[in-house]
């Protein structure tokens, strides 16, 4: 089940709002665990046992590294025992096929075996649970003894599919006990709404143009077709996710929950190393904790320093998927970032802002060649496209046509992209001064996101189902 649903919206949602707000306070977390079960089981009930299994195998070890935290030694070992078992799921699951197709091409080996499919999720729900351990080891917080408490943080359905990670230290304090009025309910509303709306009216719409780009030859494409199908990605993944996020963030505050920001507005960054403090923040930290500063960090010596900088990016992209295009596009981020950090970014930081802009905007748009294409040879001649090197026509009639019928949405989702509609909106507010003014005000704002949530509706009503990007990884 997804968010930007029909079903979701009439059925699902409001049955769980309503249930929920009727039983007692002490029943919340298990109506909410048997709809998040439910959720899950929407589309693959079968693989609720792969999540079920994940919770109950990480129950076990937090209890156990509780019980020896004594013995450090053998309290390493249970450790590495559930770091290791999580992975050998994570990589049966996401990876065991890419193996066997890499070890028969490389040995000429005949291996076969039936393509394993990925349940949804697992990369995100592996890493909470494994966060959750790591933090018991690491003694930030207490043990979860109530095994459903447990599963309820794993299997929380707002960000259960596709994020924001949450850490378990993050809302331990609010399984046992949280709190909503009008005020936090109403906020979620906002929230959920402008998410939704990120997703269906823009992701949707700028998706369409990337997809029908991308499914052609490089050498069916003008110059600049293949600039407005990369433009359209980017802007398709930032309001697909984002919009994911903020629809997970919105919802958990209607039930009680505080998630963290998941985007910072990642495409007005000056430097690489920006960028990634404000795109997929959870994921970005994540590997920040759990991986780099483990490893030493930059507390070490240069060259161990950035081999930790290659691992933890060598991660990022296999987190992402089990192909070499994501392994590159993260290495990519990899030696750039190392670069920034050895002379690059001084260098950056004596430049005009506008050029800033311009080197980050440039380089993401490059990663996400990587990114969206599905082998190497056409991203290699996706980007000799882009700069005239494939001897293609700088524009088409094609490329007309999507900037005749698009480009006022790809140009709406470049100013949303900034926050420019976010300080027009405090300027408003901060010249709205007396009570009937702002009431007003509040009311033009309820105006707004009903007349979006209708808008939306209409188009989930008329639209082919369209699921959001990170559900794959």
């Amino acid at each position: 089940m997804v968010f930007s649903n029909l079903v979701f919206l009439f059925i699902f949602l409001p049955l769980v709002l309503v249930t929920y707000y009727l039983v007692r306070n002490e029943l919340r977390n298990y109506l909410l665990l048997g709809f998040s079960l439910v959720f899950y089981a929407w589309g693959e009930p079968k693989y609720v046992v792969v999540m079920i299994f994940s919770i109950i195998l990480n129950y076990i070890f937090g209890l156990l590294v509780h019980t020896f935290r004594n013995h450090k030694s053998l309290n390493k070992i249970i450790l590495g025992a559930a770091i290791l078992t999580n992975l050998l799921v994570l990589g049966y699951y996401k990876y065991i096929n890419f193996l066997i197709n890499n070890i028969n091409e490389l040995l000429s080996t005949n291996i076969h075996m039936d393509p394993v499919v990925l349940p949804i999720g697992i990369s995100f729900f592996t890493f909470q649970a494994m966060s959750y351990v790591i933090d018991v080891y690491r003694q930030p917080g207490e043990v979860q003894k109530n095994p459903f408490d447990l599963a309820l943080y794993v299997a929380l359905f707002p960000q259960l599919i596709a994020g924001p990670i949450v850490r378990y230290n993050e809302i331990a304090a609010q399984i046992k006990k949280r709190f909503v009025d009008i005020e936090k309910f109403s906020e979620g509303i906002r929230i959920f709404i402008l998410g939704l709306s990120k997703k269906v009216l823009i992701a949707n719409q700028v998706g369409f143009v990337a997809d029908a780009i991308f499914n052609k030859p490089t050498s069916e494409m003008s110059v600049l077709l293949s600039w407005i199908g990369i433009i359209a990605y980017s802007l398709q993944i930032y309001f697909d996710f984002s919009g994911y996020s903020d629809m997970a963030i919105g919802l958990g505050k209607m039930f009680g929950f505080d998630f963290s920001k998941n985007f910072n507005y990642p495409y007005i960054s000056k430097s690489i190393g920006e960028f990634w403090r404000r795109w997929h923040i959870s994921l970005s930290t994540w590997f920040r904790d759990y991986v780099y500063i483990p490893l030493g960090g930059s507390r070490v010596s240069k060259f161990k320093s950035y081999r930790n900088l290659f691992i933890v990016w060598g991660l990022t992209g296999l987190w992402h998927g089990a192909s070499w295009t994501f392994i590159a596009w993260g290495l990519y981020y990899g030696i750039i970032i190392a670069l920034e950090r050895a002379w690059l970014g001084r260098f950056l930081e004596k430049l005009w802002t506008p050029l800033r802009h311009a080197y980050v905007i440039l380089v993401f748009l490059l990663g996400w060649v990587f990114f969206r294409a599905d082998n190497f040879a056409y991203s290699f001649d996706y980007i000799k496209t882009m700069f005239g090197a494939n001897q293609q026509p700088l524009y088409d009639k094609l490329s007309i046509y999507y900037l005749y019928d698009y480009g006022a949405v790809i140009l709406l989702a470049m100013i949303i992209c900034t926050p420019v509609i976010p300080f027009i909106v405090k300027k408003v507010n901060k010249l709205v001064s007396n009570s009937f003014l702002q009431f007003s005000n509040q009311l033009i704002v309820s105006g707004i996101l009903l007349f979006l949530l209708i808008v939306n509706i209409v188009h989930m009503v008329n639209s082919t189902f369209n699921p959001f990007i990170y559900f794959r990884f």
